[in-house]
C-alpha cells in the first residue's frame, strides 16, 4: 500500500492507503473531517468541494494518493481560535443556506473564486461556482454572501473605504 503525507487544516497526516481510495473518504473515514460531505460521488455537485494546495477540488474525483505532499483545507479548517471565517460568517447572515449539504461545498469554492478574483460581480460570482449545485437556496443568497465576504476580506476590520 503507498503511504501518504498530507497536511490537512493544519495537521500533518502520514497513513497508508489503499491505491484506490477517494480523497473524501480518507477525509471522512480516516481523519474524521466529517464537515466534508459525500454528495453524488460523481463530481457533479460540489458538496465535497476542498481546497488543495489552495485550489477547489472535488475530493470525490481525486485519490487520497494523488494529495500525498499536497496541503488540504476543508470547511473545519477555516477560522481562527474558534472564530468564523468571512465566508462561513456571510453564508449565515446572508441566509444562503437552507438544508446546508452543498454550504461546505459552496464555502470552499467561493474561496476559490475570491483567490482569483477578489471583487467579483454577481454574473462572475455565478459562473465562478457554476459546479457547485444548490437544490433549496435558488443560488440567490448564496451570491450576495460571496459578494458580502469579498467585500469584507478587502477591507480589513475597523478601516473604512471612502469611494
Amino acid at each position: 500500500m503507498p503511504r501518504i503525507r498530507v497536511e490537512v487544516d493544519g495537521a500533518t497526516y502520514e497513513d497508508d492507503v489503499e491505491p484506490r481510495l477517494l480523497l473524501v473518504h480518507y477525509l471522512r473515514e480516516r481523519l474524521g473531517k466529517v464537515g466534508t460531505p459525500v454528495g453524488c460521488d460523481t463530481s457533479n455537485c460540489g458538496a465535497c468541494t476542498v481546497l488543495m494546495d489552495g485550489m477547489s477540488v472535488k475530493s470525490c474525483s481525486v485519490l487520497a494518493v494523488q494529495a500525498d505532499g499536497a496541503d488540504v483545507t476543508t470547511v473545519e479548517g477555516l477560522g481562527i481560535d474558534g472564530t468564523e471565517h468571512p465566508m462561513q460568517r456571510a453564508f449565515h447572515e446572508e441566509h444562503a443556506l437552507q438544508c446546508g449539504y452543498c454550504t461546505p461545498g459552496m464555502i470552499m469554492a467561493s474561496l476559490d473564486l475570491l483567490r482569483e478574483n477578489a471583487d467579483p460581480s454577481e454574473t462572475e460570482v455565478r459562473e465562478g461556482l457554476e459546479g457547485n449545485l444548490c437544490r433549496c437556496t435558488g443560488y440567490q443568497n448564496i451570491v450576495k454572501a460571496v459578494r458580502r465576504a469579498a467585500k469584507e476580506m478587502r477591507e480589513p476590520a475597523g478601516q473604512e473605504v471612502t469611494p
